[in-house]
């Protein structure tokens, strides 16, 4: 009961967010929201309530979110959504860090909640 009750907060939550960042973060093409819901899948995997590896929803968000960062503006405009994002979630940083070795995928931004946005590489 109480581990339901966990996860009912915990999506509670993160609809929260995806509703106040709702196109706050428009990155060309894709917005705040649309990056949210595309890395939904994840949310079990990085507060630690799923298993140990993110399931193929979760690796298939990610490449497409990789997919569409396509400049440096819009990785950055992603890096700042995510980052909001996860600031009102209890992620896990390792589970975090472990993203592209378990979607075997290459992701051009450091994957640290603290990380500064504004460094992210140019494209």
């Amino acid at each position: 009961m109480e581990m339901k009750l966990m996860g009912c907060w915990s999506l509670i939550v993160f609809g929260l967010v995806v509703t106040v960042l709702n196109n706050a973060c428009p990155a060309n093409g894709i917005t705040c929201q649309e990056a949210l819901m595309t890395l939904m899948p994840c949310e079990s995997y990085l507060v630690g309530s799923g298993p140990g590896t993110p399931a193929v929803p979760c690796c298939a968000g990610v490449q497409t979110l990789v997919s569409e960062a396509t400049s440096t503006e819009i990785r950055r405009s992603l890096c700042e959504c995510l980052k909001k994002a996860a600031s009102g979630m209890k992620i896990d940083p390792g589970r975090l860090k472990a993203i592209p070795e378990y979607c075997k995928v290459s992701i051009p931004v450091p994957l640290d909640p603290a990380v500064d946005c504004s460094k992210v590489p140019l494209f």
